[in-house]
C-alpha cells in the first residue's frame, strides 16, 4: 500500500501572518517565519515538511486562501 505524502505552497507575499493555520495542522508542520514579506508580515512556511500528510486543514482554515496543498503517493 502506498503512503501519502503532502506538501504545501504558501503565497508568501499574500500571507498576512495571522497564524490560524499553525494550530490547525495536526502534525505540527507549519510555523510562522521570523522573516517578513514585502508587506511586513511574518509568513507561514513548512517547518517540518517530512511530517506533512496533505490533510488540507491549513488550506481550509486560511482566511485569505494563500495555501495550496499537494498530495503525492510514495512507495514505502
Amino acid at each position: 500500500m502506498a503512503k501519502i505524502r503532502g506538501a504545501i505552497v504558501v503565497d508568501i507575499e499574500a500571507c498576512k501572518g495571522c497564524g490560524v493555520c499553525v494550530p490547525a495542522c495536526p502534525t505540527d508542520v507549519i510555523a510562522l517565519s521570523e522573516e517578513v514579506n514585502g508587506k511586513g508580515y511574518p509568513y507561514a512556511y513548512m517547518l517540518n515538511p517530512e511530517a506533512c500528510t496533505g490533510c488540507t486543514n491549513c488550506a481550509v482554515v486560511c482566511p485569505d486562501g494563500v495555501i495550496t496543498v499537494y498530495r503525492v503517493k510514495v512507495k514505502e
